[in-house]
């Protein structure tokens, strides 16, 4: 295959639109370079990283195992690594990735396709009861699992992140051995 890559050709791979590649190399997801022209060329190797880094699938690559796949998304990297160690850790060889941010998050929602997400619903530009609710009405991902973390729920927002379909709740600090255990609970391992 060609080393250097059209912005359509790199769409074609990671299966979005021309313009997803654009914001991505805009936002410096991706690195980038422009021709003589003004249009855009992304090397083979740099595409292929932020594929393997986004958890999109690298034609031509062995798929992943078949370990269940779970998502952290939490600004905060103390407890993003301390989550990430514990689970990776735990004997169901769990296939973990985090994500800092919304933008990221949904990328990874998308891409990765976890069966379980443990979601920081104090994040600056993430809605924690639209997140759940927009992953529980699609038909493509209604089944994935939602556990929310906050600092500042009380039993009262617990209930209403429930009712938009988070399917547990916990209060930080955070419980690592409770979480543990209902991680594979949810996922059925247990």
């Amino acid at each position: 295959m060609e080393d250097t890559l059209t912005v359509y050709k790199a769409s074609q791979l990671c299966k979005v639109s021309s313009k997803s590649i654009i914001n991505w190399i805009e936002a410096g997801h991706i690195k980038a370079y422009k021709t003589v022209g003004g249009h855009r060329r992304i090397k083979r190797n740099d595409l292929e990283v932020f594929m393997q880094r986004q958890g999109i699938p690298v034609p031509g690559e062995e798929p992943a195992s078949n370990h269940k796949r779970i998502l952290v998304v939490d600004d905060d990297p103390i407890i993003v690594e301390t989550i990430v160690q514990s689970l990776e850790e735990d004997e169901f060889n769990y296939e973990v990735i985090s994500a800092a941010d919304g933008f990221e998050a949904g990328l990874q929602v998308n891409h990765f396709c976890p069966d379980l997400i443990i979601l920081d619903i104090m994040m600056p530009d993430i809605k924690g009861n639209e997140v759940c609710r927009k992953i529980k009405s699609n038909p493509d991902t209604r089944d994935t699992k939602i556990i929310v973390l906050s600092a500042y729920l009380d039993e009262e927002k617990f209930a209403e992140m429930k009712s938009y379909g988070a399917d547990m709740c916990f209060s930080k600090p955070l419980p690592l051995p409770q979480l543990k255990e209902e991680v594979a609970r949810l996922l059925e391992l247990k």
